[in-house]
């Protein structure tokens, strides 16, 4: 059996904490110290973004947040905007390192102090963009040298960079030990692909390959993160995440006030705010997070401390224009929705695309709701809780 010690588990007084195998440890620590918490991010994002990579055919990254991610992305490229919006720097983007800035990008508030995993070799791109950011570590399938050097030189020398043996595959069955007891089950190994999308029992049945590839990512990201839970995806991103709620329209409210964030910080008068010398990069992410309402906002002090001249608030038209950027959006959910309300609420932001288990009594309120939204809900018989 192998086995690596860990300082502590999830808290400083949980002493005599490890990580084992009983063959040889998947991974190579390649720099730094990860911990308890490091290890269930690293290990739960690898498999997401493996996940990803292999269903879309496009290099995949995630930003993960106390076992959720926190962002989810394939490797499109990125638009001018979206360069300045997820602040990256001048300069050729690989695939990769596209992934990355979309992943981080989609809520750079929530990504602060994140675990980061990429599904293909990590390259010199990707670590210059990493290098700036508050994060604690990378899980990647190996890494090209410079790239490398680039993270060992993050943080003092400790930030911790995980390299994963892309061919391990664990045993079928997991265990976990919760009250000196253990549990058991199969895996969730089923793949994610296009023929969960084929029942799609609305008026609106037309589900292009755009919308398709989102609706997988969408699925995808749900299995890796905290139940209950609901994700929107546009444009080979997600958008925003709703996790860890009881009740599944209050996830679909995180999500969608996510989303409506994400689209606000496009607005020409958010991105051309000019902040004061030496504001931090999560100061400034934080105040626009604040200023589009995204968060509950700090008193107007704070907020005007911050940048040169505080410009006027967007009004309702000027949101709305924002919001005709994710028209088109698609949502998944990892339970059946219980009401309509979700698809209502979902549906005023821009969602059309929806993809769910189904299986409630409700389904045809569910469904009726769809089709007057015309949105297009696909019924995936799969469920996703992950816990």
């Amino acid at each position: 059996m192998a086995e690596l010690s860990l300082r502590y588990g999830a808290n400083p007084h949980q002493n005599d904490a490890s990580i084992s195998s009983d063959g040889p440890l998947p991974f190579e620590v390649a720099s730094g110290s990860p911990g308890y918490i490091n290890f269930l991010d690293a290990l739960n994002s690898w498999q997401l973004v493996r996940e990803l990579a292999e269903a879309t055919g496009l290099p995949a990254a995630t930003s993960f947040k106390h076992v959720s991610p926190a962002g989810a992305a394939v490797g499109l490229p990125l638009s001018a905007e979206e360069r300045e919006v997820f602040r990256v720097a001048a300069g050729d983007l690989t695939p990769l390192a596209s992934a990355y800035a979309r992943a981080r990008g989609a809520d750079r508030m929530s990504a602060f102090g994140d675990w980061i995993a990429v599904s293909e070799r990590l390259d010199l791109a990707t670590a210059l963009l990493i290098r700036p950011e508050v994060s604690d570590g990378i899980t990647a399938p190996g890494a090209d040298t410079d790239a490398l050097e680039v993270l060992r030189g993050k943080q003092g020398g400790s930030y911790k960079v995980v390299l994963v043996d892309p061919s391990y595959r664990p045993p079928s069955l997991e265990r976990r030990e919760v009250f000196g007891l253990t549990l058991q089950q199969r895996r969730n190994d089923t793949p994610i692909d296009d023929s969960h999308l084929s029942e799609v029992p609305t008026r609106a049945t037309e589900i292009g390959e755009a919308a398709r590839r989102d609706l997988l990512l969408a699925m995808i990201v749900l299995k890796y993160t905290q139940s209950n839970s609901v994700a929107i995806a546009h444009g080979g991103q997600t958008l925003g995440i709703g996790c860890g709620q009881q009740s599944r329209i209050h996830c679909v409210q995180l999500a969608v006030e996510k989303a409506t964030a994400w689209a606000l910080r496009f607005h020409p008068r958010v991105r051309g705010v000019h902040f004061r010398r030496g504001v931090k990069r999560h100061d400034r992410d934080t105040w626009v997070m604040q200023f589009v309402g995204g968060v509950r906002r700090t008193d107007d002090g704070w907020l005007r401390g911050l940048v040169e001249e505080m410009p006027a608030p967007l009004d309702q038209q000027e949101r709305a224009a924002c919001l005709s950027r994710v028209g088109g959006a698609a949502m998944a959910s990892d339970g059946f929705f219980p009401h309509r309300d979700s698809i209502d609420l979902a549906a005023g932001m821009g969602v059309r695309y929806v993809a769910q288990p189904g299986g409630s009594i409700r389904d045809e309120g569910v469904v009726a709701g769809c089709d007057q939204h015309g949105v297009a809900m696909a019924m995936t018989g799969l469920r996703l809780f992950h816990h």
